[in-house]
């Protein structure tokens, strides 16, 4: 035996409880949805324990954004006081879960694309992804935020500040 084999096996412990306890955080969990914050954001009662969801691949309007309140009720329709199933991706920077979420059977991530009240977040979402074909149809049909002849991403709405982004020809739609 060489003189690394001893270090190793501290090392391979510790990675093999981070395994651990990470895997059963990246399973499908269920819970009731309590709280919807925003169009792209819920909170999830599970094992009761509030968890705070992020829904993966998409981005809604910003709450002070036209079709910002719309957006957080169309997901409150699909979700609130229901059961939500979350396919776990992982963590966010603010420590949110980030999950593909389905309530009651019907995929949110996407219905909030098809009714055209989030933008496929193609940064995380990928090129390929089946929510830019949700996207253009609702664009298309001028479903939901789609009705704003010029609507401003969330991200742009974020990153330029909100008063900017509002003289920048946003309406009030909200």
């Amino acid at each position: 035996m060489s003189k690394a084999a001893p270090r190793l096996y501290p090392l391979t412990a510790l990675l093999v409880l981070l395994l651990v306890a990470v895997s059963p955080a990246l399973a499908d969990v269920s819970g009731r949805v309590v709280s919807v914050h925003d169009g792209d954001t819920l909170t999830v009662l599970i094992d009761q324990r509030q968890v705070r969801v992020r829904l993966t691949d998409i981005d809604a309007p910003e709450l002070g954004q036209p079709f910002g309140t719309r957006s957080r009720q169309s997901l409150s329709d699909l979700c609130f006081g229901k059961t939500a199933t979350l396919d776990v991706r992982g963590k966010d920077r603010y420590k949110r879960t980030l999950a593909h979420v389905t309530c009651a059977g019907t995929d949110a991530n996407f219905e909030q694309v098809r009714r055209g009240y989030a933008w496929t977040y193609v940064r995380y979402a990928g090129p390929g992804s089946p929510l830019l074909a949700l996207e253009n149809e609702a664009r298309a049909a001028h479903r939901g935020l789609w009705q704003d002849s010029a609507p401003v991403p969330p991200w742009d709405w974020r990153r330029n500040g909100r008063q900017s982004a509002r003289s920048n020809g946003a309406r009030a739609g909200s």
